[in-house]
């Protein structure tokens, strides 16, 4: 708590003393939420990389999409910009539906055989910008 303290005061350009208990919890608190609510890596799991580009092969995915260009649908980049703080499980539910309007007029083909959790897994990847590891 003193080196919270310090390092707070320094901050404010203040003395170590003149710091109270109570802007170093309102401090702590802050950090807490930035690190939880702020950071891109907090906001889902650990994703599996190697399983979610298997799946995106698998499935034909690749033949429309790229990471970051435009084929014949959006890139996962373009993806991800649109849907930026979306629900996975509610992409999940648009890449098992497929669908036109929101790109275009070129219909996404509906992927029925996906299960939920591999549908979820790829949203999660497109969502978390399609790393490569």
């Amino acid at each position: 708590m003193k080196a919270i303290r310090e390092s707070y005061a320094r901050m404010l350009g203040r003395s170590r003393e003149t710091v109270g208990r109570h802007a170093v919890r309102k401090l702590a608190v802050a950090s807490m939420f930035i690190v939880t609510f702020l950071t891109p890596a907090a906001s889902y799991a650990a994703v599996d990389v190697v399983r979610a580009k298997l799946l995106a092969s698998k499935n034909a995915c690749l033949g429309c999409h790229a990471v970051s260009m435009k084929l014949v649908g959006p890139s996962y980049k373009e993806v991800a910009a649109k849907y930026k703080g979306t629900e996975p499980a509610k992409l999940a539910d648009s890449i098992k539906a497929g669908g036109s309007g929101k790109w275009g007029q070129l219909e996404m083909p509906p992927q029925p055989n996906l299960s939920d959790a591999d549908a979820k897994l790829l949203a999660e990847w497109v969502l978390n910008g399609s790393p490569d590891k």
